[in-house]
């Protein structure tokens, strides 16, 4: 299933895809809530009863009018947290190479993620930016998930049957902020809460089934050969593959859950794909050529992801009218 939050008439709510046409769960079945977050919390029973929702609207054995003139909103709008995790080798090998650094050894013994503003989660649409953002404005192409059952202390053989579903992710960064404040190994705070971009939908395990991919050696958990893809301004900057996750979402839930419970309706970031930002991209560009000129993200940018069978995630960046910088305020 393509699950969508959506905001209608000032109204939110969330739906089902059938034939590309969007229907409202709460409307069409009666024991299902209101809110996205409520549909979360009721683990499987509720998955399977938009699940027979769906399939009664497509048998025809169900009549239901479709949704139209909606706005499409983060999968969870309000999630319960949100972590972001570091799963590709690539692109953490390449980073620090750029820097001049070797690769750490830490990497491949456990993995590691940060939790990030859940209250600025966002879903397609505007992206609005302070401009102490604008210095050094990356984007982070990336795949999520969201929890769908309640548990503590999972292990990674049992975790992925938590997974509600997957969607895209845009880890949005003002890397200046970041590297300043992160050099007092605190963070990454200001360079990353401002915005964290998921959607445009949730696409549930089962729709994936033919893209399972072999777990790397080693591994424990799932894998997908999915495509992905991010478009600046319609040019392609990066292109990497989910089946390319070194630590599995398992793994990554064991870790995250370790003598802490997890929620329906939290959010987990892959970390970014190999290629998947300017800041490696920029990092490789001056490694090979001193006159490589960087790029980073500017007001009116458009932001195109795409992951197979995840969809288009679309976002353009609005500069905030002010003036104000907090980078000023330093001593």
């Amino acid at each position: 299933m393509k699950i969508i939050s959506y905001r209608l008439n000032n109204a939110t709510s969330y739906g089902v895809l059938v034939n590309n046409e969007l229907y409202s769960l709460p409307e069409n079945q009666s024991g299902l809530p209101a809110t996205m977050n409520a549909f979360l919390a009721l683990e499987e029973s509720g998955m399977e009863m938009a699940r027979q929702t769906a399939q009664q609207i497509e048998a025809g054995t169900l009549f239901a009018k479709p949704v139209f003139n909606y706005d499409i909103l983060a999968p969870v709008p309000h999630p319960t947290s949100c972590r972001d995790g570091y799963a590709f080798r690539q692109h953490v090998e390449a980073a620090r190479k750029n820097r001049g650094v070797e690769m750490i050894p830490e990497f491949d013994q456990y993995p590691i993620f940060y939790f990030t503003n859940h209250q600025a989660v966002e879903g397609p649409g505007p992206v609005y930016c302070m401009p102490d953002h604008f210095e050094q404005l990356d984007f982070e192409l990336e795949i999520a998930i969201v929890i769908g059952k309640k548990g503590r202390n999972i292990k990674a053989s049992e975790a992925d049957a938590y997974i509600a579903g997957f969607t895209i992710m845009n880890d949005m960064s003002a890397r200046k902020l970041q590297m300043e404040e992160m050099l007092l190994n605190l963070g990454p705070a200001k360079g990353k809460d401002f915005s964290t971009v998921i959607g445009p939908w949730l696409v549930t395990p089962d729709e994936l089934a033919q893209k399972v991919a072999p777990t790397k050696a080693g591994h424990i958990g799932l894998n997908y050969n999915l495509e992905m893809k991010c478009y600046v301004n319609d040019i392609l900057v990066s292109s990497g593959n989910v089946k390319d996750m070194d630590w599995t979402f398992a793994e990554i839930i064991e870790r995250c859950s370790y003598g802490v419970t997890l929620y329906p309706g939290d959010v987990i970031g892959s970390g970014t794909v190999g290629t998947g930002c300017f800041l490696e991209l920029n990092g490789t560009g001056k490694r090979l050529d001193p006159n490589f000129k960087p790029q980073w993200l500017q007001n009116g940018d458009r932001v195109t992801m795409t992951i197979d069978q995840l969809g288009v995630l679309e976002n353009q960046i609005i500069a905030e009218e002010t003036n104000w910088s907090i980078l000023s305020l330093k001593k």
